[in-house]
């Protein structure tokens, strides 16, 4: 999800008394860049409150499955209980704080790192003038959250038991980290450079352990190069290109887009795999594709038919980089790679 109670961030804020109605609305004013709802108890439902209506826990499922967070002006067990019946993993689960009526404390309850409940707890106390109550172990120890730092930064958490090992390390002692990024600054407390040892965080584009266990966190830094036969179907060119991923161990959750020539534009095929595989899609005329610089595999008959002489790896380039997959062409598809510029930042 996105930083908790940052812009596009959905929430829900229930009260259950007047004074905790004044906090709720305080708590709003506090993230107005958010989508905020506000519910209360149905007795006291007003203005721009809803009521809640029936049991709260039953009330509380389909709010919990949609939002991004739920901060509940009550005590921890009425929250508690509200949403012990809906939650399913660290993964999927929204944050969920509780705020005391009177405002002196804010207390995350569930998915404090990868939900970004401790973050949020932490700018509702600095909003409220509250004191934030953040008890995962590896805060109170002031040792590094690899969780909420990959969860802050858009990092691919790949393996949640690996992430917990190596949290549960860092506890001990230092956890090393290989990086094929340059890393800006120094490291955090509890990690040290490294590319061997029995738990260890890798960051890369790519899908490889070089440790026992590794926790590999993938950036979202590769784009898509992609071009098509008219009338190319959506499941050919996902098989291209899972191909060409595969052959170069790119890791999937590490592309951020796919793009292609404008003349592309209104490609059926194109348009649903962009859609299916959840990748935004860009488009490029001619001259600006030309205008890339490096060196490609030029066609010339795409290039009488396009304007251009390569499309695939120039839209690939077109955010900068350096290319990983040349020029992949079959069935009537061609893909092409490349990783973008990234580097390690901490703090």
């Amino acid at each position: 999800m996105d930083d908790a109670g940052r812009g596009g961030t959905r929430l829900a804020v229930f009260a259950f008394s007047r004074r905790g109605m004044d906090t709720a609305r305080r708590i709003a004013c506090a993230l107005e860049d958010a989508e905020c709802r506000l519910y209360a108890a149905k007795r006291l439902a007003e203005g721009a409150f809803a009521p809640v209506e029936g049991p709260l826990a039953d009330f509380t499922g389909p709010i919990f499955r949609r939002e991004d967070a739920l901060v509940f002006v009550s005590s921890c067990g009425v929250a508690v209980r509200a949403v012990a019946p809906h939650v399913r993993s660290k993964s999927d689960d929204p944050a969920v704080i509780a705020v005391d009526e009177t405002a002196r404390f804010a207390i995350p309850l569930l998915s404090g790192h990868i939900g970004g409940a401790n973050r949020l707890a932490e700018r509702l106390a600095d909003a409220l003038g509250a004191e934030a109550v953040v008890t995962t172990a590896t805060d109170a120890n002031g040792r590094f959250s690899v969780d909420a730092w990959a969860a802050e930064r858009g990092l691919c958490i790949d393996g949640l038991p690996e992430a917990k090992a190596v949290s549960a390390a860092i506890l001990e002692g230092d956890v090393p980290l290989k990086s094929d990024f340059p890393l800006a600054g120094s490291l955090p407390p509890g990690v040290t450079a490294g590319e061997a040892g029995p738990v260890g965080i890798c960051v890369s584009w790519r899908r490889q352990s070089p440790f026992e266990k590794t926790l590999l966190l993938a950036p979202p830094v590769v784009r898509l190069g992609v071009g098509c036969r008219r009338g190319t179907a959506a499941e050919t060119i996902a098989a291209v290109v899972r191909e060409a991923l595969d052959r170069h161990g790119v890791h999937p959750r590490a592309v951020k887009c796919a793009a292609s020539i404008d003349l592309k534009r209104d490609e059926p095929g194109l348009l649903d795999f962009a859609e299916e595989a959840g990748l935004p899609l860009e488009f490029y005329s001619a001259g600006e594709l030309e205008k890339i610089e490096g060196s490609f595999s030029p066609s010339a008959f795409v290039k009488r038919v396009t304007g251009v002489d390569n499309v695939c790896e120039r839209a690939a380039l077109a955010g900068g980089g350096e290319l990983i997959i040349q020029k992949t062409a079959r069935d009537g598809v061609t893909v092409a790679a490349a990783v973008e510029h990234w580097e390690v930042r901490f703090g």
